[in-house]
């Protein structure tokens, strides 16, 4: 009887420590957060470079988006977030909209969003989970801007190449002056992410 009764209470305990958080409540993480893209997208830009691509405060929610939501619900955030810019809402930097924003030459970097989110989520969830302390950040940094950030620069090199005109050597020149501030804006999401995940165990969850 004793065995019994100490079988019956460890087995809900075992249960709740794998559980994760449910379809519902990612959904609603999902939506919340292709929001939250919108409202750092409102901030205005700063038009760079010979064919103006705009620093933005994106690319910050981007990287938070997909290291707290992780690598799949980062992903789909950020594809619900675009499918809306698609439909001609005014999602995008200096509150554009429409399919006719993939003419410009940002359309690498909006058409990399994804993916930069995607690699950011993987490479935050492989530190967090291998790393403690100071080092968990860091490697989280690094993992971001080695994966996600390459990623989305050689994207946006050629979005400006191809859409902007100018060769993919000046492309690549103009792209080093977006480095600096996605440095910064990657550690500043890795710091609040890692706050976040501390705050709320179960979003690290698998």
């Amino acid at each position: 009887m004793l065995l019994m009764t100490s079988t019956n209470v460890s087995a809900p305990q075992t249960g709740a420590r794998g559980q994760g958080i449910s379809a519902g409540l990612s959904v609603a993480l999902v939506a919340v957060f292709a929001a939250l893209i919108w409202v750092f997208a409102l901030v205005p830009p700063i038009p760079v470079g010979p064919v103006g691509v705009p620093i933005t405060l994106q690319t910050l929610m981007l990287a938070f988006t997909g290291m707290v939501l992780g690598p799949t619900r980062g992903f789909i955030a950020v594809l619900l977030y675009l499918a809306l810019g698609f439909l001609g809402l005014p999602v995008f930097s200096g509150g554009r909209g429409g399919i006719g924003v993939l003419a410009g030459p940002s359309a690498g970097f909006i058409l990399g969003f994804p993916f930069y989110t995607l690699l950011s989520g993987w490479a935050a969830r492989f530190a967090y989970r291998r790393f403690s302390g100071a080092g968990r950040v860091v490697m989280m940094i690094l993992g971001s801007l080695l994966t996600a950030s390459v990623l989305l620069h050689f994207m946006g090199i050629a979005g400006m190449s191809i859409n902007g005109g100018i060769p993919f050597g000046a492309a690549t020149v103009a792209d080093m002056a977006y480095w600096p501030g996605d440095v910064i804006k990657t550690t500043v999401a890795a710091l609040l992410a890692v706050m976040v995940l501390r705050a709320f165990p179960v979003l690290a969850r698998r």
